[in-house]
């Protein structure tokens, strides 16, 4: 994404923006982690590659953060992820 958002907010209705919001944000602190993490492997200084992890994790923090926020606003968001987890469940055995 890097810094660009990916939809027209303005077309978004008023009672959806809010998670419209949550989402995108999401979504930026995904493609920082994926940043940050190829560019750790990518380096061959240790420093660097131990500030690049460490910052990407940071990174999963606010995606949890985040997500927690949506899932107040979004109860569907909460049945479907349960479905999800269910879905997993089954295939894997219950792993």
């Amino acid at each position: 994404m890097l810094a660009k958002i990916p939809i027209n907010l303005e077309k978004v209705k008023e009672e959806d923006l809010d998670k419209e919001i949550l989402r995108l944000a999401m979504i930026a602190e995904l493609d920082a982690i994926n940043l940050y993490e190829q560019m750790a492997n990518l380096t061959k200084n240790e420093r660097i590659r131990e500030i690049l992890l460490d910052v990407a994790k940071e990174e999963k923090t606010h995606v949890g953060e985040f997500l927690a926020l949506l899932l107040k606003f979004d109860e569907e968001q909460i049945k479907e992820l349960e479905k999800g987890k269910e879905e997993v469940n089954e295939i894997l055995g219950g792993n």
